[in-house]
């Protein structure tokens, strides 16, 4: 009863979308008051509805009610409960129905806290996130419904693919898909703009903030990947060029390129149809994000292998969406008056220079990405375009990028000075050149250019913290002043400070892991000892264990270093009972040098009682996660700050003051 109560109100949730969709439009083409604000009950209507399909649809997992055809296909009743719980959207059905949960989320968020929007543009913001909503609820009833029931009920399901069985798979997709979908707010919000003829900076203060949490959600939902892919696969690597890997990081340099546009739209009324536009390729290639998963061209370790048909659906999405918007766009594109002028040397400058590297590294990757779909298509040739050319493409594009980056805060407005900057940034530049020797020193038969590469991300990260002295007149100033002065400072700068500065961690740890990691393939017998980066470990064995829903052989490994214990390693090869596929757990050990990784092989029969063993050494690798963690705190402590949270303010009439009697 519960599965057709939340299936029903999945059919409601898409008749309330329908009428969110239509009668705020409306009203506010005919000035209707009572239309317009129709959309504000229906977008929280359509959360609560959305939110109670959802909830169903986990009841039926958590109960193991395998009468469910999703539940019997993705699920297990020998599974923990956290991995019942994220297998309902650990599939392709209860992955879009969590899509459109948080599409209606960031809608009623837009309903209920854009109190001080103005009235037709909230509106029409609401009903361009209503259409979204229709189309995606139309796909899933009639295509990827999840609440399809079987009949007899199987007393047993066939369980969730192994490799998402993870902490990290648990909570990766709700915060990427946050990503993906708080993206459709700022497409909105273009839109609405484009069919009421009005983009000024108001605007970009009222997109700005939901920009930026998208943004946040998207840099952690990437990371939380990221990291999982490094201790999961036991591939020893942090990134894989993967396409889907592609398709969640173009909307983020397409959002990063966006949330700096709209800076300078903000401040100075100007780079107002570039702004716009971000704002409508970045929900697009989200949108093509969907497609490339879920229409079965790719294959790859996180994609759904889908009927194609649902692809087709999804790409005339796309095609009405992204196209309708485009055409919009051209047609308003001659009515957008341009803001003020400004010098090329000046902090718009700097971000247009952002703007243009980001967008052009976005298309370096989506071209990497479609050429080899797309030439398949044409003529049945199947290529791979893997990191040589990224690594090639995208890289340079990364160097000057970075090289900028400490510049931009330090310019004024308008017109800038860039030798008073070079001459501000000193010391950042005496920090960096340290940090290259020091590196050569120590690693002085490594890769040459790799010292350089890690310099670049010193550079960064003093950078940013010279940027911020220079704002709070650290050495000009007394100490209680400066102090002062830090407190005074509007979150949005603490906030881009912390961001820059984990931009600068992550290059100093990509450079180094990248450049120096440490690499054995070997196979061992009980009692062996192999060497590594200056460790040495010892093979103990391995034993069977049994897990809830899986057996595995685990690995002990001793680790020395200088003759002194360290610590055990326990990598384990795992095999699941249902379905029944064979999964990595690697063995690692942090330190602040780096981890120490080490991955358990198949059993080798010409060698008894010897397994494959691979290690790794992965210096700093750490810094990569602890860096999008550092962004990610940056963007929440610019969210909060109040310019933001409060919007543009409305403009009221200034009444004459009175003239006192004579």
């Amino acid at each position: 009863m519960i599965v057709e109560i939340g299936h029903f109100a999945l059919v409601l949730a898409l008749t309330v979308a329908l009428i969110q969709s239509a009668l705020p439009f409306w009203g506010a083409r005919a000035r209707d008051e009572r239309l317009m604000d129709v959309g504000q009950p229906a977008a929280v209507a359509q959360l609560a509805l959305v939110a109670g399909a959802f909830l169903a649809l986990a009841h039926a997992y958590v109960v193991s009610d395998f009468s469910v055809e999703n539940v019997y296909l993705n699920s297990h009743s020998a599974k923990p409960l956290l991995y019942r719980i994220s297998g309902v959207w650990g599939n392709h059905e209860g992955s879009m129905l969590l899509w459109v949960l948080i599409l209606a989320l960031f809608g009623a968020a837009v309903a209920v806290f854009g109190t001080n929007l103005p009235r037709a543009l909230k509106a029409n913001v609401l009903a361009v996130q209503g259409a979204i909503a229709v189309a995606f609820l139309l796909f899933i009833v009639l295509t990827s419904n999840p609440f399809q029931r079987l009949a007899p009920a199987p007393a047993e399901g066939l369980g969730l693919n192994p490799i998402l069985q993870d902490p990290a798979l648990a909570f990766h997709p709700p915060f990427l898909y946050a990503g993906y979908v708080g993206f459709s707010i700022a497409f909105a919000f273009a839109v609405a703009a484009l069919i009421e003829g009005r983009v000024d900076a108001a605007w970009a203060r009222w997109v700005r903030p939901w920009t930026l949490a998208a943004w946040m959600m998207l840099t952690l939902g990437i990371a939380m990947g990221s990291w999982w892919a490094y201790y999961e696969l036991g591939w020893g690597g942090w990134w894989f060029w993967d396409p889907v890997e592609n398709a969640s990081f173009m909307p983020w340099l397409a959002g990063t390129a966006l949330l700096h546009s709209a800076v300078v739209m903000e401040k100075r009324d100007a780079l107002k149809v570039w702004t716009v536009l971000l704002a409508i390729l970045t929900f697009s290639l989200s949108l093509m994000g969907a497609f490339l998963v879920r229409s079965g061209v790719l294959s790859s370790v996180h994609a759904f292998a889908v009927d194609p048909a649902r692809g087709v659906f999804i790409l005339g999405i796309l095609v009405v969406f992204i196209g309708g918007a485009l055409a919009l766009f051209a047609a308003r594109m001659g009515e957008l008056r341009q803001g003020g002028l400004f010098a090329p040397i000046s902090r718009e400058g700097s971000l247009v220079v952002n703007n243009l590297l980001l967008t052009t590294a976005c298309a370096t990757v989506l071209v990497g990405t479609l050429y080899p779909l797309g030439l398949e298509a044409l003529t049945g040739d199947k290529i791979s375009v893997g990191p040589p050319y990224f690594n090639m493409t995208f890289g340079p594009l990364m160097l000057p990028l970075l090289v900028a980056l400490p510049f931009g805060p330090l310019l004024a407005w308008k017109r800038g000075d860039l030798a008073a900057a070079a001459q501000r940034l000193w010391l950042a530049a005496a920090v960096a050149l340290v940090a290259t020797v020091a590196v050569y020193a120590i690693a002085y038969r490594g890769p040459w250019l790799a010292p350089l590469g890690i310099a670049l991300g010193v550079w960064v990260m003093a950078g940013s913290l010279v940027e911020l002295a220079s704002r709070i007149k650290l050495g000009q100033a007394s100490l209680p002043d400066a102090w002062r002065r830090l407190k005074g400072m509007p979150r949005a700068g603490h906030g881009t400070t912390m961001a820059h500065f984990g931009v600068g961690m992550m290059v100093v740890g990509i450079v180094a892991t990248s450049a120096y990691q440490s690499e054995r393939i070997l196979v061992m017998n009980p009692g062996d000892r192999a060497g590594i980066a200056g460790f040495t470990l010892t093979f103990k064995g391995a034993a069977p264990q049994r897990g809830p829903n899986y057996r595995e052989e685990v690995g002990l490994f001793e680790v020395e270093r200088g003759g002194r214990a360290v610590t055990s390693l326990v990598p384990s090869k795992r095999l699941y009972d249902a379905p029944r596929q064979t999964t990595t757990e690697a063995g690692i050990h942090a330190s602040w040098r780096g981890d120490l990784y080490a991955v358990l092989g198949d059993e080798q029969v010409n060698a008894a009682g010897g397994y494959a063993v691979r290690l790794y050494f992965n210096p700093l690798v750490r810094m990569i996660w602890i860096g999008a963690l550092v962004m990610f705190l940056g963007g929440l402590l610019s969210v909060t700050d109040r310019r933001l949270r409060i919007g543009a303010p409305r403009r009221t009439r200034v009444r004459p003051s009175p003239v006192p009697a004579e």
